[in-house]
């Protein structure tokens, strides 16, 4: 899974012809380490779809404020540059999926 950076957010994200969902997390959080495989296999399953991008709140501050992440792990889908869907909280691949219908 690709992991994205303050500085190159614009051109991963907010630039990317697919939905993107990234996932705002940190290395101390149990249930962000969790999502890890989950994740991963969305990201297998639906890449034609969809791009899967982690970003560090602890090493990333800025897109981590500017859209006001608080909580982790908090999920955001971007379509076309704009966050079109937010989510907070681990959950299971099935719902996941569920979840992301419609944004796909």
């Amino acid at each position: 899974m690709t992991e994205v950076t303050d500085g190159d957010f614009a051109a991963e994200v907010i630039g990317s012809e697919l939905p993107v969902l990234v996932e705002f997390t940190a290395g101390w959080c149990p249930p962000c380490r969790q999502m890890g495989p989950v994740l991963s296999a969305l990201a297998a399953e639906e890449g034609e779809r969809l791009k899967v991008v982690q970003l560090d709140v602890d090493t990333n501050p800025e897109t981590t404020n500017a859209y006001r992440v608080l909580s982790m792990p908090t999920f955001l889908v971007f379509r076309d540059g704009q966050p079109v869907k937010a989510m907070v909280g681990a959950r299971p691949k099935r719902r996941l999926l569920a979840e992301l219908e419609d944004v796909l």
